[in-house]
């Protein structure tokens, strides 16, 4: 299984919905970045994807986007490819 990288705050629900997809698809495993309680991990995140809001979703090496992405993704079967 690759590992799976989440920028993440603790308030947000598209975070937590992104989450919860993953527990729906047997996974459980994931490093879980709080940018809010870190804000040097926010630039970073910016640095690494251009994008300001979260949840920001690597699978690997690659950038997955948000949770609107990662949803798509997943409708198409694509998600299933990244998690083999």
């Amino acid at each position: 299984m690759p590992h799976i990288q989440i920028y993440t705050t603790g308030f947000c629900p598209y975070c937590t919905m992104a989450k919860n997809l993953f527990k729906q698809k047997g996974i459980c495993e994931w490093e879980e970045i709080r940018i809010d309680l870190d804000p040097e991990r926010r630039v970073e995140m910016m640095t690494k994807t251009g994008r300001r809001t979260v949840p920001q979703i690597f699978i690997g090496d690659t950038h997955i986007g948000g949770f609107d992405d990662l949803n798509a993704l997943n409708r198409t079967g694509g998600l299933d490819n990244f998690l083999q």
